[in-house]
């Protein structure tokens, strides 16, 4: 376990630039605003499969970790490939119903109920993948939505839920669909980035 998480650890070490926040201007909730949020939130509630390329960093205790992903996610499965910023596999994570098993470069795995247990032993920092899939996508998961705010567009900006607080900085359209493209989550502990760099929702179809 020890080694694992040092080898993984060690090649994660990365700092993510940091970018510019991006200017928000958030809309009043009133009728017409609501109207455009649904309305952006019907776009997306079809999505229920996608595959994303991109960034990952992470701050936690003082530490920061970074790498690049590749993310195929599905109702009932997720299966995520992390990279050293040199390009090297070095972690994979796979869901299923049942559990969730993380193997490392070498070949050792570990498993576990959900994944912020196994993230927490394997890597020190929890990934919240219960909702990570749906905030990625730009909409609150199932359980009750604290607080959100969006923009002109209808798109969120900020929301806040199930003890995380999520900023959309940026967003893309895909194939008609805005999505967003850098996403920051901090939760107590936790300051998760995530840049998207390619979404595919051509499984979708």
């Amino acid at each position: 376990m020890f080694l694992m998480r040092s080898v993984l650890l060690s090649t994660l070490i990365f700092v993510l630039t940091s970018c510019a926040s991006l200017t928000k201007v958030n809309v009043p909730a009133n009728t017409a605003s609501q109207a455009l949020y649904q309305q952006h939130l019907k776009s997306i509630n079809a999505i229920q499969q996608f595959m994303l390329k991109g960034r990952i960093g992470v701050q936690t205790d003082g530490k920061g970790f970074s790498g690049s992903l590749h993310w195929q996610h599905d109702h009932a499965n997720d299966n995520i490939a992390l990279y050293s910023p040199l390009g090297g596999q070095v972690a994979s994570i796979s869901k299923t119903a049942d559990k969730v098993v993380l193997e490392d470069a070498k070949g050792n795995s570990i498993s576990a109920a959900d994944a912020e247990t196994l993230t927490q032993n394997a890597l020190g920092w929890k990934l919240p993948l219960a909702g990570l899939a749906d905030w990625s996508l730009g909409r609150p998961t199932r359980s009750a939505d604290q607080d959100s705010s969006w923009d002109s567009q209808g798109k969120l900006t900020t929301l806040k839920q199930d003890g995380w607080e999520i900023e959309y900085q940026n967003y893309v359209e895909n194939n008609g669909i805005f999505l967003p493209s850098k996403i920051l989550l901090k939760s107590q502990k936790v300051n998760l980035k995530l840049l998207v760099e390619q979404w595919d929702l051509s499984i979708n179809h």
